[in-house]
């Protein structure tokens, strides 16, 4: 009978508390919407790793507020204990795509070494930053390349990814433009539909800037990085 009682107690301490906290979002939420026009549309509202503090997501987007929406703090929260940065690793997980999700056949494929380590990357031929992570990628070996022309600085580069999707050999291509700035040479009456759709289908993913990789693990990286973080990032994903 005691233990029948205290499974009970259990249970009904669990329902108070799942129902206190869908209130106290409820007033978050609330809240926030009344006070905040650009706050109507909240995605998440959770408690964060920090007392008091709850964190609310606008789809990829991270905010803080207290238990009453009376205050909002818009940051990143970093643990110094663990030497994290809390929403950092939060937008990651948020942001993770299935590598198996994304449309191979819209990509062109550089293979180094015997090519067992997978990323894909979302570029576009103007970009100087591309530019400089192309030579640090072109250190590393053991892995294939999935290379998504992503035109989104303007019409130039429109023109550039697709002479780049019509090249004979679109890997030497790329290669040969980005780290030598060699001409293009593409072939007539070529169907370059892949080069919308990859636009398309980042605007979905919400890319917004190039270069953006895509490791195995669905990881997200915006922006350059090194050939030490490249093999990092590889390593973590396997």
């Amino acid at each position: 009978m005691s233990r029948h009682f205290s499974i009970c107690a259990l249970a009904l301490g669990a329902l108070l508390v799942t129902a206190g906290a869908h209130a106290q979002e409820s007033v978050i939420r609330k809240n926030l919407a009344a006070r905040v026009p650009q706050l109507q549309n909240i995605d998440e509202v959770r408690k964060s790793a920090m007392p008091g503090l709850y964190e609310v997501r606008m789809g990829t987007d991270i905010f803080y507020t207290d238990a009453k929406g009376d205050y909002v703090l818009h940051g990143e929260m970093l643990d110094t204990r663990e030497r994290k940065n809390l929403t950092e690793e939060r937008v990651n997980k948020i942001t993770a795509i299935d590598f198996d999700d994304l449309p191979v056949r819209d990509a062109f494929k550089i293979v180094r070494g015997k090519g067992e380590r997978k990323l894909a990357v979302f570029e576009d031929p103007n970009c100087g930053y591309c530019k400089r992570f192309e030579k640090e990628l072109a250190t590393i070996d053991n892995v294939t390349v999935y290379m998504y022309l992503y035109p989104i600085l303007g019409a130039d580069s429109v023109d550039k990814s697709n002479r780049l999707w019509c090249a004979k050999d679109q890997g030497r291509a790329w290669q040969d433009y980005m780290l030598d700035e060699k001409p293009i040479t593409a072939a007539a009456g070529c169907d370059t539909g892949a080069v919308s759709r990859n636009v398309a289908f980042g605007r979905k993913l919400k890319i917004t800037g190039t270069p953006t990789l895509i490791f195995a693990d669905g990881t997200r990286v915006p922006g350059a990085i090194d050939a030490k973080q490249i093999e990092q990032r590889l390593a973590a994903a396997r």
